[in-house]
């Protein structure tokens, strides 16, 4: 069932990463409920920041071009806030498994100072933070609930990890109200498309929408829960709308599942371009690669009330148009 999401009416909030995929989308939907919002973004190149994002609230939003690392900006920008939703971060595990520093800088350095200015400056705020699912590694069991061992096998999800931790220590050690979130594969409109290494789905819409050939690693029998971006955005904000959901984590994910070799082959139907060859798995892809992966989403239907509800030929369908009418926006850098 739907939560109440009046409160964001006239709510002063930050997102940090505001310009990228996720961020944006967000953006709009608090936007939409009435909310003040301020999106913070260092625009670092590759990593999906694009002021096309919010071409339909530039009018309605504060844009501040700063990094989660400088404390005096931090230190001023929560000081009024009521929401902050944290989605800024280095998530290019590819990238962490041959330089690690970026991650532990930007991910765990960043967190940090933004708890910290939290604590120092408006401890009273309520904070959401976005985490990753390969903070548990190989799974032990499936469906993977909240409950599994973590046993990340990147710098990257480690790091995603460690930020989690640091959330739970502020909240509990501090009274900095927060809940964290270990979100799927997600996929839809306004990500980063000049790359491959954030999100598959979206790397094989760009291929499908160019007419190209889509590489499915192995036998493509890897299973993922891919999740549509509206349904993130509505269960970031209906976990923050929800009390008893604060110094909690929750999965984020879906409960209809698909293989990669599934996921190419609707790719191909809905955008009726494109074409599938299975290829062998990359170094850098083995290394990363947990196994079949999909999320328990039981613990957060249960206490927050939410589950998704865009099917996958759905999703991918408003995700195709949108590439299809916006392409020149993503197909080069901004």
């Amino acid at each position: 069932m739907a939560r109440d999401m009046t409160e964001f009416s006239g709510s002063r909030v930050l997102v940090t990463g505001g310009l990228g995929f996720i961020g944006s989308n967000l953006a709009e939907r608090l936007v939409e409920l009435g909310a003040d919002v301020t999106l913070l973004d260092a625009m670092i190149d590759g990593h999906g920041g694009n002021f096309f994002n919010t071409a339909p609230i530039r009018d309605r939003v504060k844009i501040n071009l700063s990094d989660i690392r400088e404390e005096t900006t931090l230190g001023h920008l929560v000081r009024d806030k009521d929401f902050i939703f944290h989605l800024a971060g280095q998530n290019d595990h590819v990238l962490s498994l041959t330089n690690p520093y970026p991650d532990i800088d930007i991910n765990i350095k960043g967190t940090a100072v933004l708890l910290e200015a939290c604590k120092r400056h408006n401890p009273n705020v309520r904070l959401v933070y976005t985490g990753t699912r390969g903070e548990y590694g190989t799974a032990v069991k499936l469906p993977v609930d909240e409950e599994q061992p973590m046993n990340p096998r990147g710098i990257y999800e480690l790091s995603s990890l460690t930020a989690q931790r640091l959330f739970h220590i502020y909240h509990h050690n501090y009274g900095v109200k927060s809940i964290t979130l270990r979100l799927t594969n997600i996929y839809g409109e306004r990500a980063q498309m000049l790359h491959h290494r954030f999100g598959v789905a979206n790397w094989f819409v760009r291929l499908a929408i160019d007419d190209q050939v889509i590489p499915v690693y192995g036998d493509g029998a890897i299973r993922r829960d891919f999740l549509y971006v509206a349904d993130t955005v509505d269960a970031i904000l209906q976990c923050a709308a929800c009390e008893s959901a604060y110094g909690d984590v929750f999965n984020v994910g879906n409960n209809q599942v698909s293989s990669f070799g599934e996921l190419a082959r609707e790719i191909v139907r809905v955008s009726g371009t494109g074409r599938i060859e299975f290829v062998p798995f990359s170094p850098e892809r083995a290394a990363a690669e947990p196994g079949d992966f999909c999320s328990d989403i039981t613990k957060i239907g249960r206490i927050v009330g939410w589950t998704p509800s865009t099917s996958l030929a759905d999703g991918l369908a408003r995700t195709i148009a949108y590439y299809r009418t916006h392409q020149s926006e993503y197909w080069s850098s901004p």
